[in-house]
Protein backbone atom coordinates (compact mmCIF):
# COMPACT_ATOMS: atom_id res chain seq x y z
CA UNK A 1 0.00 0.00 0.00
CA UNK A 2 1.64 3.33 -0.80
CA UNK A 3 2.59 5.77 1.73
CA UNK A 4 2.16 9.28 0.89
CA UNK A 5 1.92 8.37 -2.62
CA UNK A 6 4.99 6.78 -2.74
CA UNK A 7 4.40 3.38 -4.33
CA UNK A 8 6.35 0.19 -3.69
CA UNK A 9 8.96 -1.65 -5.91
CA UNK A 10 8.44 -4.90 -7.02
CA UNK A 11 11.41 -6.76 -5.44
CA UNK A 12 11.19 -9.71 -7.71
CA UNK A 13 11.00 -13.08 -6.27
CA UNK A 14 13.42 -14.33 -3.99
CA UNK A 15 14.75 -17.46 -5.20
CA UNK A 16 16.28 -15.46 -8.36
CA UNK A 17 19.60 -16.30 -8.60
CA UNK A 18 20.58 -13.07 -10.56
CA UNK A 19 18.92 -10.86 -8.01
CA UNK A 20 20.66 -12.45 -4.95
CA UNK A 21 24.03 -12.33 -6.39
CA UNK A 22 22.98 -8.54 -7.25
CA UNK A 23 22.06 -7.95 -3.24
CA UNK A 24 24.95 -10.05 -2.40
CA UNK A 25 27.38 -7.13 -3.99
CA UNK A 26 25.19 -4.38 -2.95
CA UNK A 27 25.77 -5.41 0.68
CA UNK A 28 29.45 -6.05 0.51
CA UNK A 29 29.70 -2.76 -1.70
CA UNK A 30 27.63 -0.77 1.00
CA UNK A 31 30.10 -2.62 3.97
CA UNK A 32 33.00 -1.94 1.91
CA UNK A 33 32.62 1.84 1.87
CA UNK A 34 31.33 2.20 4.99
CA UNK A 35 33.54 3.99 7.43
CA UNK A 36 36.56 3.36 4.98
CA UNK A 37 35.84 -0.26 5.18
CA UNK A 38 35.51 -0.79 8.63
CA UNK A 39 33.70 -3.93 9.44
CA UNK A 40 29.81 -3.78 10.50
CA UNK A 41 29.13 -4.27 14.65
CA UNK A 42 28.43 -7.80 14.96
CA UNK A 43 25.09 -7.30 15.26
CA UNK A 44 23.91 -5.11 12.03
CA UNK A 45 26.09 -7.65 9.68
CA UNK A 46 24.23 -10.66 10.88
CA UNK A 47 20.71 -8.26 10.99
CA UNK A 48 22.22 -7.64 6.95
CA UNK A 49 22.28 -11.04 6.21
CA UNK A 50 18.92 -12.07 7.47
CA UNK A 51 17.59 -8.98 5.89
CA UNK A 52 19.31 -9.80 2.72
CA UNK A 53 18.28 -13.62 2.92
CA UNK A 54 14.49 -12.49 2.98
CA UNK A 55 15.29 -10.58 -0.11
CA UNK A 56 14.94 -6.99 1.37
CA UNK A 57 15.43 -4.32 -1.41
CA UNK A 58 18.11 -1.34 -0.06
CA UNK A 59 16.19 1.19 -2.26
CA UNK A 60 13.25 -0.29 -0.46
CA UNK A 61 10.66 3.22 -0.24
CA UNK A 62 8.14 2.04 2.65
CA UNK A 63 7.56 -1.00 4.74
CA UNK A 64 4.35 -2.66 3.70
CA UNK A 65 1.04 -1.64 5.69
CA UNK A 66 -0.50 -4.72 7.08
CA UNK A 67 -3.43 -2.50 8.73
CA UNK A 68 -5.24 1.07 8.23
CA UNK A 69 -5.04 3.30 11.60
CA UNK A 70 -8.22 2.48 12.98
CA UNK A 71 -7.31 -0.97 13.11
CA UNK A 72 -4.26 -0.76 14.26
CA UNK A 73 -5.77 0.96 17.53
CA UNK A 74 -8.32 -1.84 17.41
CA UNK A 75 -6.09 -3.95 17.78
CA UNK A 76 -4.03 -2.60 20.15
CA UNK A 77 -7.48 -2.76 22.44
CA UNK A 78 -6.95 -6.12 22.49
CA UNK A 79 -3.46 -6.41 22.68
CA UNK A 80 -1.22 -7.59 26.03
CA UNK A 81 0.45 -4.07 25.96
CA UNK A 82 -2.68 -2.13 25.86
CA UNK A 83 -3.23 -2.67 29.66
CA UNK A 84 0.53 -0.79 30.34
CA UNK A 85 -0.11 2.30 27.70
CA UNK A 86 -0.35 4.78 30.57
CA UNK A 87 3.41 3.58 32.09
CA UNK A 88 4.52 4.05 28.15
CA UNK A 89 3.06 7.58 27.74
CA UNK A 90 4.08 8.99 30.95
CA UNK A 91 7.87 7.48 30.72
CA UNK A 92 8.41 8.59 27.31
CA UNK A 93 5.86 10.83 25.15
CA UNK A 94 6.74 13.91 27.08
CA UNK A 95 10.89 13.11 26.07
CA UNK A 96 10.40 12.41 23.00
CA UNK A 97 8.29 15.74 22.32
CA UNK A 98 10.91 17.68 23.37
CA UNK A 99 13.62 15.84 21.90
CA UNK A 100 12.20 15.76 18.99
CA UNK A 101 11.17 12.12 18.16
CA UNK A 102 8.83 9.67 17.82
CA UNK A 103 7.54 7.02 20.52
CA UNK A 104 6.33 3.36 18.66
CA UNK A 105 4.97 0.13 19.83
CA UNK A 106 4.48 -2.57 17.94
CA UNK A 107 3.50 -6.14 18.26
CA UNK A 108 5.50 -9.53 18.09
CA UNK A 109 4.99 -9.19 14.48
CA UNK A 110 6.87 -5.73 14.01
CA UNK A 111 3.57 -4.07 13.18
CA UNK A 112 2.71 -0.48 14.66
CA UNK A 113 0.08 -0.54 16.90
CA UNK A 114 0.67 2.94 18.60
CA UNK A 115 2.82 5.94 18.20
CA UNK A 116 2.79 9.51 19.25
CA UNK A 117 5.74 12.23 19.08
CA UNK A 118 6.77 15.80 18.37
CA UNK A 119 4.64 17.20 16.14
CA UNK A 120 7.44 18.19 13.83
CA UNK A 121 8.80 15.02 13.46
CA UNK A 122 5.62 13.28 12.37
CA UNK A 123 4.89 14.42 8.83
CA UNK A 124 8.84 13.41 7.63
CA UNK A 125 7.85 10.10 9.83
CA UNK A 126 5.01 9.28 7.45
CA UNK A 127 6.89 9.56 4.49
CA UNK A 128 8.94 6.60 5.57
CA UNK A 129 6.13 5.05 6.47
CA UNK A 130 6.39 5.25 10.71
CA UNK A 131 2.82 5.08 10.59
CA UNK A 132 0.53 2.64 12.68
CA UNK A 133 -0.30 -0.30 10.78
CA UNK A 134 3.19 -0.80 9.29
CA UNK A 135 5.29 -3.62 9.40
CA UNK A 136 8.63 -3.29 10.31
CA UNK A 137 10.14 -6.68 10.78
CA UNK A 138 13.66 -7.50 9.44
CA UNK A 139 12.00 -9.69 7.01
CA UNK A 140 9.73 -6.47 5.84
CA UNK A 141 12.10 -3.55 5.96
CA UNK A 142 15.20 -5.26 7.06
CA UNK A 143 17.83 -4.24 9.71
CA UNK A 144 16.13 -1.49 11.94
CA UNK A 145 15.82 -1.12 15.53
CA UNK A 146 12.00 -2.75 15.78
CA UNK A 147 12.73 -5.40 13.97
CA UNK A 148 16.12 -6.33 15.04
CA UNK A 149 15.05 -6.62 18.18
CA UNK A 150 12.55 -8.76 17.74
CA UNK A 151 14.70 -10.82 16.10
CA UNK A 152 17.39 -10.89 18.39
CA UNK A 153 15.67 -10.42 21.72
CA UNK A 154 17.19 -7.58 23.51
CA UNK A 155 17.63 -3.88 23.17
CA UNK A 156 19.25 -2.54 20.32
CA UNK A 157 20.28 0.91 18.87
CA UNK A 158 20.86 0.91 15.01
CA UNK A 159 22.35 4.11 13.90
CA UNK A 160 21.53 5.80 10.84
CA UNK A 161 23.55 3.92 7.59
CA UNK A 162 23.37 1.05 9.65
CA UNK A 163 20.05 0.44 8.34
CA UNK A 164 19.88 -1.76 5.32
CA UNK A 165 17.47 0.36 3.95
CA UNK A 166 18.88 3.86 2.09
CA UNK A 167 15.28 5.62 2.60
CA UNK A 168 15.52 5.61 6.57
CA UNK A 169 19.24 6.56 6.68
CA UNK A 170 18.48 9.61 8.16
CA UNK A 171 17.52 8.13 10.99
CA UNK A 172 18.25 6.73 14.26
CA UNK A 173 16.77 4.71 16.24
CA UNK A 174 16.51 2.10 19.58
CA UNK A 175 14.24 -0.49 20.46
CA UNK A 176 13.61 -2.45 23.44
CA UNK A 177 11.55 -6.09 23.64
CA UNK A 178 8.79 -6.82 25.91
CA UNK A 179 8.22 -10.57 27.02
CA UNK A 180 5.20 -11.78 27.99
CA UNK A 181 5.64 -12.93 32.08
CA UNK A 182 4.13 -15.77 31.65
CA UNK A 183 5.14 -17.80 28.05
CA UNK A 184 8.57 -15.77 28.19
CA UNK A 185 8.11 -15.25 24.45
CA UNK A 186 8.43 -11.56 22.99
CA UNK A 187 4.87 -9.91 22.57
CA UNK A 188 6.05 -6.66 21.45
CA UNK A 189 8.58 -3.91 21.19
CA UNK A 190 9.11 0.06 22.33
CA UNK A 191 10.81 2.09 19.94
CA UNK A 192 12.20 5.64 20.09
CA UNK A 193 13.26 7.16 16.54
CA UNK A 194 14.49 10.45 15.73
CA UNK A 195 16.57 12.71 13.27
CA UNK A 196 20.07 11.04 13.68
CA UNK A 197 21.79 13.64 15.07
CA UNK A 198 19.09 14.20 17.75
CA UNK A 199 19.17 10.79 19.45
CA UNK A 200 21.14 11.14 22.65
CA UNK A 201 23.09 8.04 24.27
CA UNK A 202 21.12 7.82 27.11
CA UNK A 203 17.44 7.00 24.96
CA UNK A 204 18.41 3.50 24.80
CA UNK A 205 18.34 3.23 28.80
CA UNK A 206 15.71 4.61 29.08
CA UNK A 207 13.63 2.40 26.18
CA UNK A 208 15.56 -0.92 27.94
CA UNK A 209 14.18 0.48 31.88
CA UNK A 210 10.57 1.18 30.29
CA UNK A 211 10.19 -2.18 28.99
CA UNK A 212 11.82 -3.59 32.07
CA UNK A 213 9.27 -1.82 33.62
CA UNK A 214 6.67 -2.46 31.80
CA UNK A 215 7.40 -6.48 31.87
CA UNK A 216 7.05 -6.02 35.93
CA UNK A 217 3.69 -4.51 35.77
CA UNK A 218 2.65 -7.18 33.62
CA UNK A 219 3.88 -9.26 36.18
CA UNK A 220 2.31 -8.41 38.75
CA UNK A 221 -1.34 -8.08 36.77
CA UNK A 222 -0.46 -12.19 36.55
CA UNK A 223 0.00 -12.96 39.79
CA UNK A 224 -3.42 -11.10 40.49
CA UNK A 225 -4.84 -13.41 37.63
CA UNK A 226 -3.55 -16.35 38.96
CA UNK A 227 -4.64 -15.11 42.64
CA UNK A 228 -8.33 -14.95 41.36
CA UNK A 229 -8.03 -17.73 39.67
CA UNK A 230 -7.26 -20.39 42.28
CA UNK A 231 -9.73 -18.39 44.37
CA UNK A 232 -12.38 -19.01 42.23
CA UNK A 233 -11.37 -22.85 41.32
CA UNK A 234 -9.97 -23.73 44.31
CA UNK A 235 -12.88 -25.64 45.14
CA UNK A 236 -12.49 -27.98 42.12
CA UNK A 237 -9.38 -29.05 43.38
CA UNK A 238 -10.51 -29.68 47.14
CA UNK A 239 -13.29 -31.44 45.52
CA UNK A 240 -10.73 -33.94 44.23
CA UNK A 241 -10.42 -35.07 47.94
CA UNK A 242 -6.76 -36.76 48.46
CA UNK A 243 -6.20 -37.21 44.54
CA UNK A 244 -3.49 -35.86 43.20
CA UNK A 245 -4.66 -32.43 41.45
CA UNK A 246 -3.65 -28.99 40.05
CA UNK A 247 -4.78 -25.96 38.58
CA UNK A 248 -3.56 -25.23 35.06
CA UNK A 249 -3.32 -21.73 33.04
CA UNK A 250 -4.39 -22.09 29.42
CA UNK A 251 -0.73 -21.71 28.75
CA UNK A 252 0.00 -24.98 30.79
CA UNK A 253 1.28 -23.31 33.95
CA UNK A 254 0.53 -24.84 37.15
CA UNK A 255 -1.00 -22.28 39.88
CA UNK A 256 -1.86 -25.05 42.57
CA UNK A 257 -1.48 -28.22 42.94
CA UNK A 258 -2.06 -30.91 45.37
CA UNK A 259 0.11 -32.59 47.26
CA UNK A 260 2.49 -29.55 47.64
CA UNK A 261 5.70 -29.92 45.54
CA UNK A 262 4.81 -32.42 43.68
CA UNK A 263 3.91 -30.82 40.30
CA UNK A 264 6.70 -29.40 37.48
CA UNK A 265 6.21 -25.33 36.57
CA UNK A 266 4.27 -26.14 33.76
CA UNK A 267 2.74 -29.56 31.99
CA UNK A 268 2.41 -29.51 28.26
CA UNK A 269 -1.70 -28.77 27.48
CA UNK A 270 -2.32 -30.05 23.67
CA UNK A 271 -6.10 -28.36 22.46
CA UNK A 272 -8.76 -31.08 23.03
CA UNK A 273 -6.61 -33.43 24.20
CA UNK A 274 -8.67 -35.20 27.50
CA UNK A 275 -5.71 -37.06 29.00
CA UNK A 276 -1.96 -36.03 28.87
CA UNK A 277 1.36 -38.06 30.25
CA UNK A 278 4.09 -36.29 32.10
CA UNK A 279 7.72 -37.07 31.38
CA UNK A 280 7.87 -39.16 34.86
CA UNK A 281 4.85 -41.35 33.15
CA UNK A 282 1.93 -40.05 35.11
CA UNK A 283 -1.13 -39.84 33.49
CA UNK A 284 -3.38 -36.93 33.93
CA UNK A 285 -6.84 -36.37 33.01
CA UNK A 286 -7.99 -33.03 31.90
CA UNK A 287 -10.96 -31.42 32.72
CA UNK A 288 -11.57 -27.62 31.30
CA UNK A 289 -12.88 -24.63 33.54
CA UNK A 290 -13.79 -21.48 32.46
CA UNK A 291 -10.03 -19.95 32.90
CA UNK A 292 -7.74 -23.41 32.62
CA UNK A 293 -8.05 -26.56 32.99
CA UNK A 294 -7.86 -28.96 36.39
CA UNK A 295 -5.64 -32.20 36.21
CA UNK A 296 -6.60 -34.88 38.19
CA UNK A 297 -4.23 -38.62 38.01
CA UNK A 298 -5.43 -41.12 36.81
CA UNK A 299 -2.47 -43.51 37.33
CA UNK A 300 1.40 -43.57 37.13
CA UNK A 301 2.31 -46.03 34.40
CA UNK A 302 4.73 -49.35 34.99
CA UNK A 303 8.40 -48.47 35.47
CA UNK A 304 11.12 -51.30 33.97
CA UNK A 305 13.63 -51.84 36.23
CA UNK A 306 17.70 -51.01 34.40
CA UNK A 307 17.79 -54.26 32.47
CA UNK A 308 14.36 -55.54 33.17
CA UNK A 309 13.09 -57.39 29.47
CA UNK A 310 9.33 -56.75 30.66
CA UNK A 311 7.51 -53.97 32.49
CA UNK A 312 7.65 -54.55 36.48
CA UNK A 313 5.10 -52.42 38.93
CA UNK A 314 7.40 -49.84 41.07
CA UNK A 315 5.79 -50.22 44.46
CA UNK A 316 5.00 -46.65 46.53
CA UNK A 317 5.82 -46.05 49.85
CA UNK A 318 2.36 -45.54 51.77
CA UNK A 319 1.62 -42.08 52.10
CA UNK A 320 2.10 -41.08 55.85
CA UNK A 321 -1.54 -40.21 57.58
CA UNK A 322 -2.07 -36.23 56.96
CA UNK A 323 -2.89 -34.17 60.27
CA UNK A 324 -7.07 -33.15 60.16
CA UNK A 325 -7.69 -29.26 60.66
CA UNK A 326 -11.24 -28.04 60.73
CA UNK A 327 -12.03 -24.35 60.76
CA UNK A 328 -15.27 -22.52 62.26
CA UNK A 329 -14.66 -18.86 61.67
CA UNK A 330 -18.50 -18.28 60.84
CA UNK A 331 -20.58 -17.11 63.11
CA UNK A 332 -20.38 -14.82 66.03
CA UNK A 333 -17.23 -13.42 65.96
CA UNK A 334 -15.65 -16.46 68.25
CA UNK A 335 -13.02 -18.46 65.83
CA UNK A 336 -13.17 -22.18 66.87
CA UNK A 337 -10.21 -24.77 65.69
CA UNK A 338 -10.27 -28.15 66.22
CA UNK A 339 -6.73 -30.16 65.11
CA UNK A 340 -6.83 -33.79 65.08
CA UNK A 341 -10.32 -34.15 67.17
CA UNK A 342 -8.25 -31.69 69.80
CA UNK A 343 -9.47 -28.12 70.23
CA UNK A 344 -7.09 -25.27 69.89
CA UNK A 345 -7.42 -21.74 71.59
CA UNK A 346 -7.88 -19.45 69.36
CA UNK A 347 -8.23 -15.78 68.80
CA UNK A 348 -8.86 -13.66 66.05
CA UNK A 349 -5.36 -12.90 65.10
CA UNK A 350 -3.91 -16.56 64.83
CA UNK A 351 -7.75 -17.24 63.40
CA UNK A 352 -7.28 -14.47 60.23
CA UNK A 353 -3.77 -15.69 59.22
CA UNK A 354 -5.43 -19.56 59.26
CA UNK A 355 -7.88 -18.52 57.09
CA UNK A 356 -5.65 -16.33 54.60
CA UNK A 357 -3.50 -19.86 54.77
CA UNK A 358 -6.64 -22.49 53.92
CA UNK A 359 -8.13 -19.82 50.68
CA UNK A 360 -4.54 -19.93 49.59
CA UNK A 361 -3.43 -23.56 49.62
CA UNK A 362 -0.88 -22.98 47.46
CA UNK A 363 1.52 -21.35 50.27
CA UNK A 364 2.21 -17.31 50.55
CA UNK A 365 5.66 -15.90 51.07
CA UNK A 366 5.70 -13.52 54.00
CA UNK A 367 5.23 -10.43 52.08
CA UNK A 368 2.06 -11.62 50.14
CA UNK A 369 0.76 -12.84 53.90
CA UNK A 370 1.06 -9.14 55.13
CA UNK A 371 -0.44 -7.62 52.06
CA UNK A 372 -3.53 -10.04 52.78
CA UNK A 373 -3.87 -9.50 56.68
CA UNK A 374 -2.69 -5.68 56.82
CA UNK A 375 -3.18 -4.17 53.18
CA UNK A 376 -0.03 -1.84 51.99
CA UNK A 377 0.89 -1.65 55.54
CA UNK A 378 1.61 -4.89 56.25
CA UNK A 379 5.18 -5.56 57.65
CA UNK A 380 7.21 -8.99 57.03
CA UNK A 381 8.30 -8.81 60.56
CA UNK A 382 4.89 -8.79 62.05
CA UNK A 383 3.82 -12.06 59.93
CA UNK A 384 6.56 -14.09 60.87
CA UNK A 385 6.12 -13.30 64.51
CA UNK A 386 2.66 -14.23 63.85
CA UNK A 387 3.36 -17.41 62.26
CA UNK A 388 5.89 -18.66 64.60
CA UNK A 389 3.65 -18.18 67.80
CA UNK A 390 1.16 -20.16 65.61
CA UNK A 391 3.45 -22.59 64.94
CA UNK A 392 3.90 -22.95 68.73
CA UNK A 393 0.25 -23.75 68.96
CA UNK A 394 -1.09 -26.12 66.34
CA UNK A 395 3.10 -27.86 65.21
CA UNK A 396 5.67 -27.33 62.92
CA UNK A 397 4.53 -30.40 61.25
CA UNK A 398 1.21 -28.55 60.14
CA UNK A 399 2.10 -24.77 59.31
CA UNK A 400 5.34 -25.78 57.09
CA UNK A 401 8.02 -22.49 55.70
CA UNK A 402 9.34 -21.27 52.54
CA UNK A 403 6.26 -20.33 51.66
CA UNK A 404 4.26 -20.59 54.81
CA UNK A 405 1.40 -23.10 53.93
CA UNK A 406 -0.69 -25.71 55.72
CA UNK A 407 0.18 -29.77 55.59
CA UNK A 408 -3.03 -30.99 56.38
CA UNK A 409 -6.36 -32.33 55.45
CA UNK A 410 -8.32 -28.45 55.88
CA UNK A 411 -12.38 -28.39 56.21
CA UNK A 412 -13.25 -25.18 56.53
CA UNK A 413 -16.95 -23.61 56.96
CA UNK A 414 -16.53 -20.68 54.69
CA UNK A 415 -14.90 -23.36 51.54
CA UNK A 416 -18.51 -25.45 52.38
CA UNK A 417 -20.63 -22.41 51.73
CA UNK A 418 -18.29 -21.33 48.64
CA UNK A 419 -18.43 -25.14 47.55
CA UNK A 420 -22.22 -25.54 47.86
CA UNK A 421 -23.05 -21.99 46.24
CA UNK A 422 -21.17 -23.05 43.31
CA UNK A 423 -22.83 -26.40 42.61
CA UNK A 424 -26.42 -24.47 43.27
CA UNK A 425 -27.05 -26.11 46.47
CA UNK A 426 -28.16 -22.75 48.29
CA UNK A 427 -29.83 -24.72 51.21
CA UNK A 428 -26.50 -26.29 52.01
CA UNK A 429 -24.83 -23.00 52.20
CA UNK A 430 -27.16 -21.50 54.47
CA UNK A 431 -26.57 -24.58 56.78
CA UNK A 432 -23.02 -23.99 56.83
CA UNK A 433 -23.23 -20.84 57.09
CA UNK A 434 -23.48 -19.26 60.99
CA UNK A 435 -23.13 -15.98 60.22
CA UNK A 436 -20.27 -13.64 58.55
CA UNK A 437 -16.63 -14.18 57.95
CA UNK A 438 -14.97 -13.41 61.33
CA UNK A 439 -17.22 -10.31 61.70
CA UNK A 440 -14.71 -8.47 63.87
CA UNK A 441 -11.77 -9.04 61.64
CA UNK A 442 -10.64 -5.76 58.77
CA UNK A 443 -8.12 -7.68 57.15
CA UNK A 444 -8.15 -7.36 53.65
CA UNK A 445 -8.51 -11.01 52.23
CA UNK A 446 -11.05 -11.23 55.01
CA UNK A 447 -12.84 -8.71 54.33
CA UNK A 448 -13.04 -9.67 50.52
CA UNK A 449 -14.08 -13.19 51.08
CA UNK A 450 -16.75 -12.21 53.39
CA UNK A 451 -18.24 -9.97 51.38
CA UNK A 452 -18.27 -12.23 48.56
CA UNK A 453 -19.68 -15.04 50.31
CA UNK A 454 -22.09 -13.03 51.62
CA UNK A 455 -23.32 -11.57 48.38
CA UNK A 456 -23.27 -14.68 46.81
CA UNK A 457 -25.84 -16.13 49.46
CA UNK A 458 -27.83 -13.45 49.15
CA UNK A 459 -28.34 -13.50 45.50
CA UNK A 460 -28.73 -16.69 45.58
CA UNK A 461 -31.68 -16.97 47.68
CA UNK A 462 -33.19 -13.85 46.19
CA UNK A 463 -32.83 -15.77 42.28
CA UNK A 464 -34.43 -18.81 43.63
CA UNK A 465 -37.86 -17.25 44.60
CA UNK A 466 -38.13 -20.44 47.13
CA UNK A 467 -40.40 -19.13 49.81
CA UNK A 468 -38.75 -21.69 51.82
CA UNK A 469 -35.25 -20.66 51.21
CA UNK A 470 -36.52 -17.26 51.80
CA UNK A 471 -37.99 -17.84 55.28
CA UNK A 472 -35.28 -19.89 56.01
CA UNK A 473 -32.71 -16.73 55.14
CA UNK A 474 -34.97 -14.05 56.53
CA UNK A 475 -34.34 -15.96 60.11
CA UNK A 476 -30.62 -16.32 59.47
CA UNK A 477 -28.03 -13.62 61.00
CA UNK A 478 -27.42 -12.34 57.56
CA UNK A 479 -30.77 -12.02 56.50
CA UNK A 480 -32.63 -11.11 59.62
CA UNK A 481 -32.38 -7.10 58.38
CA UNK A 482 -32.66 -7.75 54.59
CA UNK A 483 -36.10 -5.72 53.43
CA UNK A 484 -35.40 -6.86 49.58
CA UNK A 485 -35.46 -10.91 51.04
CA UNK A 486 -38.89 -9.48 53.72
CA UNK A 487 -40.71 -8.14 51.06
CA UNK A 488 -39.98 -10.55 48.08
CA UNK A 489 -41.24 -13.60 50.80
CA UNK A 490 -44.29 -11.49 51.76
CA UNK A 491 -45.31 -11.48 47.96
CA UNK A 492 -44.74 -14.65 47.60
CA UNK A 493 -46.42 -16.48 50.67
CA UNK A 494 -50.14 -17.03 50.33
CA UNK A 495 -52.33 -15.24 52.18
CA UNK A 496 -52.88 -18.14 54.37
CA UNK A 497 -49.78 -18.65 55.13
CA UNK A 498 -48.89 -17.64 59.02
CA UNK A 499 -45.42 -16.30 57.86
CA UNK A 500 -46.95 -14.12 55.65
CA UNK A 501 -47.75 -11.85 58.69
CA UNK A 502 -44.53 -12.19 60.26
CA UNK A 503 -42.68 -10.95 57.01
CA UNK A 504 -45.42 -8.30 56.66
CA UNK A 505 -44.54 -7.49 60.02
CA UNK A 506 -41.03 -7.67 59.74
CA UNK A 507 -41.07 -5.17 56.58
CA UNK A 508 -43.04 -2.60 58.51
CA UNK A 509 -40.05 -2.78 61.13
CA UNK A 510 -37.53 -2.38 58.78
CA UNK A 511 -39.33 0.80 56.68
CA UNK A 512 -39.80 2.59 60.07
CA UNK A 513 -36.21 2.28 61.82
Amino acid sequence: MPVDGVVERDTGPAGDPGRARMLDELYAAVVHDRSGGTPLRSLVSESWQRSLAADIDPERRTPPITYDRRESRARLSAHPLHTVMPLLRSNLVSIADEAMHVVLVTDADGVVLWREGASAVLRPADRVGLVEGSRWSEDAMGTNAMGTTLAVGRPVQIHSTEHLVRTIHAWTCVAAPVHDPDTGRIIGAIDITGPRRTIHPAMLALVTTTAQLAENQLRAQLAIADERMRLRNMPHLQSLRGTAGALVTPSGRVVAGEPYGWWPERVPIVDGADRIELADGRRLLVEPLAEGYLLREISRRSVLPHGSSRATAVPEAPAPERHALALRFMGDGTPRAVLDGTPIPMTLRPAETLAALALHPEGLTAERLAYLLYGDDGNQTTVRGEIHRLRASIGADVLKTRPYRLDATVETDFGAVRRALESGRVADAIRACAGPLLPRSDAPEIRAVRDELEAALRRAVLDSDDVDLLHTFGAHPLGRDDLEVHERLADLLPAGDPRRSVAESRVARLLAE
